[in-house]
């Protein structure tokens, strides 16, 4: 998709740190940069989506002035780039779930102010990770600026969509990409195969077969589009939550799909999504299936 890189404004620094990511990302993928803010006005009766024409010109020149800076700050960021800015009407999830269906990209940041953002992790941020028509990048963490691009792997064909972000990812920064996949310890799975019986006895190395197969089915045919990508793949024995976790102190950026295998049709975002959302050390990308 060509469409424009959107970011939420509020005028927090947490929005304002978006807003240069945000700018990067537009200027590499050659697309408009848009700045919107979302203004709840309940007297004005205006359906979601529909710019606003305010009559208060203290507020006018308030949020005028916002999304000003905002605009400085990009163009500072990636010079050249065209920005466009909108004020729109309706509640920050609303307004930006709207925008990601023309996006190729929804930017917001790990926190904001009032409405917008107060509890961003547990509202806009995770509601947008759920259920967003684009890619979504939040922007958290301190992340390494020569990291590379860590991709949580699990197998799933709800993935696909991740894996295929994040080689592009890569590509368009110049980075490497790491292809972490976490298989359990002993303690936390019996692995069986369709054939086995219940008492099957715990096979390491035929585990550790699978698992590499599963890594190299996921990657499977990416290396090809994505020539210029160099893949690190990473096997690690552990739970995948933590493996992500302390591996994104490294990284730049770590894509996750929304749902993985083994969790329940009904949740959009799953726990490894809404752990790595709340404790990565990075950016992090949350890519739902279809949305690449």
């Amino acid at each position: 998709m060509n469409g424009p890189v959107v970011v939420g404004v509020d005028g927090s620094s947490s929005s304002m740190a978006a807003v240069e990511v945000a700018a990067r990302e537009a200027r590499l993928r050659d697309v408009r940069l848009r700045l919107v803010h979302a203004f709840s006005w309940p007297a004005a009766h205006v359906p979601p989506g529909r710019p606003w024409e305010p009559s208060g010109a203290g507020l006018r020149e308030l949020i005028d002035g916002t999304l000003a800076e905002a605009e400085r700050r990009a163009c500072q960021r990636a010079p050249g780039i065209e920005v466009v800015r909108e004020v729109v009407v309706g509640e920050p999830v609303t307004v930006l779930q709207i925008e990601s269906c023309t996006a190729s990209l929804v930017v917001v940041g790990s926190r904001g102010l009032s409405r917008f953002g107060a509890l961003l992790l547990g509202s806009t941020a995770g509601h947008l990770a759920a259920h967003a028509a684009c890619p979504v990048l939040v922007v958290r963490g301190r992340p390494n600026p020569a990291g590379p691009v860590l991709l949580a792997v699990d197998g799933s064909p709800a993935a696909h969509g991740a894996v295929e972000f994040a080689f592009a990812q890569a590509s368009l920064h110049g980075k490497d990409l790491i292809a972490l996949h976490a298989w359990p310890t002993r303690s936390e799975r019996t692995y069986d195969a369709p054939s086995d019986p219940p008492f099957v006895t715990y096979d390491e190395d035929r585990l550790r077969d699978e698992e590499q197969r599963v890594l190299a089915e996921a990657l499977g045919g990416l290396g090809e589009k994505f020539p210029d990508v160099t893949v690190h793949r990473r096997l690690v024995r552990g739970r995948i939550r933590h493996s992500l976790i302390e591996a994104s102190a490294e990284a730049g950026i770590v894509v996750v799909g929304a749902r993985g295998r083994g969790g329940f049709t009904g949740l959009l975002l799953g726990s490894v999504s809404q752990a790595v959302l709340h404790h990565a050390h990075c950016q992090v990308a949350v890519v739902r299936t279809g949305a690449v």
